[in-house]
């Protein structure tokens, strides 16, 4: 048996199979990870787990029960990745693994298929294999594919025994069973294979919590495994949205962790719902579980109906109505990177500033933007209550205390940010560098005596609403920055901020607006530049001249 991987990832790239960005760019990251040696890969595994579906797996209803399962190759693929990459432990390196895929497109069946293998072949004794979502009827939808798999192949049938509240194989010890979606009653358990499923219903807050008690139950286990399985969904702030966003920050390759596994099956272009082919992106089993005639007619209804334009672009092209991805490539970030910007090196020149105060006790942040030679120059400036430095440090594992020393940051005020101390830094532009900001966006929330006192020393403060009328601004500076259009110097604390946002889009509006990658997380520096960068679009029909800085009638350069 070939690799699946790579002939997946060939047909990929030769355009015989159509996939979404997200998927080109997994098997990108995993085909350059086994090259690299990151990782390995054990053929002999992933045949394994392979060849025990094709050959012990059936159908348990529809036309094709009770046949064997027969694996397409973005299912081989797949598994030949969960089960067949391996650390240096000899180990699954992948312990949590992510599929986002359309509607009738055999998830529940493959996550069936992949339980019972973990329930037979996994040399795990004393498997615990539990089966969760959040009402206890759909938990039992993927066990009970489970249970009539086992129950249509009689070699599996036998070493099984159904009771009360689960399935038991006395041989390993192994119990597979449904579970009702509790925080208190799952904790303590010692789950060692989890299949999550329609994580796009996990209601916020609760939701979260539950997926935690289901990752912390792993601690005993060697290569623990928890399947999510999904299509998108209606629900805001839970699971989903949670699991998207570290998706698509590992997916940009500079996340820092390593056991998450996402296959994200969904379209690129909302605008070409209706189209086949782009909806070919999130049904890799097009042709196969749906057909061709049935996505058609679907998207024939929806022609005629807003409401099941909606439903098709949610079940069948994976896009959440209001769904939050991350925003900027690594790559894109690290291109904007670069040697030492210095002040000195831009005196004499116009340029536009942006202000995100944040609140008083923690992060704020100070931008000012200067245009060379058609080229943008990023200066930042950020703040942070002294006495509050080393509890930030623990709460967001940064070295704060070096970026002090390689004045990135400054300590304002004990206990609150002195918003003077801002003041003072745009005042030291004019003053030491006469570098003047021709207009400063600032968040309309920011305190007013400092809004007020840069309005009394001469500066034009403009107000800046974050919402998603900022979503023009947010492409133009995409845009920028991936022609390399942008420098930010080695400013690390500003690229770590860029890294940190992400865009939550309403696919109903087609714009989006900022927000973070993770609650936790600071993008008070990405803010503070949108500021600048939406005046800068705002204005520049008045004063574009002298912010491209090539010389003009006050002498300036």
């Amino acid at each position: 048996m070939g690799n699946a991987i790579f002939e997946y990832y060939q047909k990929i790239n030769d355009g015989s199979i159509v996939t979404g960005k997200w998927i080109r760019l997994w098997y990108e990251y995993i085909v350059s990870g086994l090259e690299q040696k990151k990782f390995f890969f054990d053929q002999k595994a992933a045949n394994h787990v392979i060849d025990f579906i094709e050959h012990y797996c059936r159908h348990h209803e529809g036309a094709l029960a009770p046949d064997l399962i027969k694996l397409e190759l973005w299912q081989k693929a797949f598994l030949s990745i969960v089960f067949g990459i391996k650390d240096s432990e000899g180990c699954r390196q992948f312990r949590e693994v992510v599929l986002l895929i359309g509607r009738k497109n055999g998830k529940t069946l493959l996550a069936a298929a992949i339980a019972a293998y973990c329930a037979y072949k996994d040399n795990e004794y004393g498997g615990r294999i539990y089966f969760t979502a959040p009402k206890l009827q759909q938990a039992s939808l993927c066990y009970d594919a489970f249970y009539q798999m086992i129950r249509k192949e009689p070699s599996l049938d036998k070493r099984a025994r159904k009771r009360r509240t689960d399935i038991y194989i006395e041989s390993s010890n192994t119990s597979a069973a449904p579970l009702a979606f509790s925080v208190r009653k799952s904790d303590g358990l010692n789950i060692s294979v989890c299949v999550a499923d329609e994580a796009a219903s996990w209601q916020g807050e609760a939701g979260l919590r539950f997926y935690e008690v289901l990752k912390s139950s792993f601690g005993a286990r060697k290569q623990p495994l928890l399947l999510t399985i999904t299509t998108a969904g209606y629900v805001d702030g839970g699971l989903y949205d949670e699991l998207i966003r570290r998706s698509t920050r590992v997916l940009y390759g500079d996340a820092k962790e390593t056991r998450l596994a996402p296959f994200l099956y969904m379209i690129d272009d909302v605008d070409a719902w209706g189209n086949i082919t782009e909806l070919a992106k999130a049904n890799p089993n097009l042709g196969v579980s749906i057909t061709v005639s049935y996505l058609l007619e679907e998207i024939r209804i929806a022609e005629g109906s807003l409401s099941k334009v909606g439903e098709v672009l949610t079940k069948y092209a994976n896009i959440k109505q209001n769904s939050s991805q991350a925003w900027l490539p690594a790559q894109t970030v690290e291109a904007a990177c670069g040697e030492e910007l210095k002040l000195d090196d831009f005196r004499n020149s116009y340029c536009v500033a942006g202000i995100d105060l944040s609140q008083t006790r923690d992060l704020t942040a100070c931008t000012a933007v200067i245009e060379r030679n058609g080229e943008l120059y990023v200066f930042a400036k950020f703040f942070l209550p002294a006495e509050r430095i080393e509890e930030a440090t623990q709460r967001d594992a940064l070295p704060y205390n070096i970026y002090i020393q390689r004045g990135f940051l400054q300590p304002s005020g004990d206990n609150f940010i002195d918003y003077n101390d801002c003041f003072n830094w745009f005042r030291m532009l004019v003053e030491e560098y006469q570098i003047y900001p021709l207009v400063t966006g600032y968040d309309r929330y920011s305190a007013q005596y400092l809004v007020q006192d840069m309005k009394n020393y001469g500066f034009v403060l403009d107000s800046v609403f974050q919402g998603e009328n900022l979503y023009g601004t947010i492409q133009e500076t995409e845009g920028l920055l991936e022609d390399k259009k942008i420098h930010i110097g080695d400013n690390d604390l500003l690229k770590i901020h860029l890294l940190n946002s992400a865009i939550k889009m309403s696919a109903e509006r087609g714009r989006g607006r900022l927000v973070k990658i993770n609650p936790s997380y600071h993008i008070d520096g990405t803010a503070a530049l949108l500021d600048a960068m939406t005046v800068r679009q705002k204005w520049y029909g008045e004063y574009g001249e002298r912010l491209k800085n090539r010389g003009d009638e006050d002498g300036l350069v």
